[in-house]
């Protein structure tokens, strides 16, 4: 028996294809009544000052409330980074 017959007979050289990934949305599936934890406050009163937007910033917001406005911030603070606009 020849040394080779062992071998796969799928000769194409390619890998099978991954599993497609599923990008989650970090306020899906967080209950509207959940206080933010500590991490999230920290973040979006670091976020809220940088953004120069101190009102988005409340101690008392719910895990989905603070992750909303936390993507809004990152969101608006990557576009004032990029370069100006021009006509």
């Amino acid at each position: 028996m020849p040394a080779h017959d062992h071998l796969p007979t799928d000769h194409s050289g390619l890998d099978p294809q991954p599993a497609p990934t599923t990008i989650k949305d970090p306020a899906q599936g967080i209950s509207e009544s959940e206080p933010m934890i500590p991490a999230q406050a920290a973040r979006l009163e670091a976020l809220s000052k940088e953004a120069r937007e101190l009102e988005a910033f409340n101690p008392k917001l719910t895990k989905a409330e603070a992750s909303r406005r936390i993507k809004a911030l990152e969101a608006k603070l990557r576009l004032q980074d990029g370069p100006p606009h021009t006509l």
